[in-house]
């Protein structure tokens, strides 16, 4: 259950990251069922098609979503910039690891820079 709970939040942050990559309907989809937290059968009644139809859209975004995140691994970046922030916060008392963990995380932003042209 917890497994799934955390699977649904991953797709969740995959779609606020790489949603506007989908067609309208199938972001309209996804956002139904892991955003709003609709059922199949609330979202095909919504959106006039069957509930294997709504399954079947489900199953290919979360594919295109998973297919991109590794591709560009914008998911992963962050997290690893968010992990470099956290040690540096952890680590205020001593100064010199705060620094290392700071400038760590702005390479990894600026890296991400370089590439995208953000």
């Amino acid at each position: 259950m917890a497994e799934e709970i955390l699977h649904r939040v991953a797709i969740d942050w995959l779609l606020d990251i790489y949603g506007n990559l989908l067609t309208d309907k199938q972001r309209e989809i996804a956002s139904l069922y892991y955003e709003e937290d609709y059922s199949l059968a609330e979202i095909a009644q919504q959106a006039g098609v069957s509930r294997q139809s709504v399954y079947d859209t489900l199953q290919r975004v979360e594919k295109q979503l998973l297919s991109t995140e590794e591709k560009l691994g914008i998911r992963k970046k962050f997290l690893d910039v968010e992990r470099q922030v956290e040690a540096a916060m952890a680590s205020l008392s001593d100064q010199a690891a705060a620094r290392q963990h700071l400038e760590k995380a702005l390479r990894l932003l600026n890296d991400e820079e370089e590439v995208n042209g953000l």
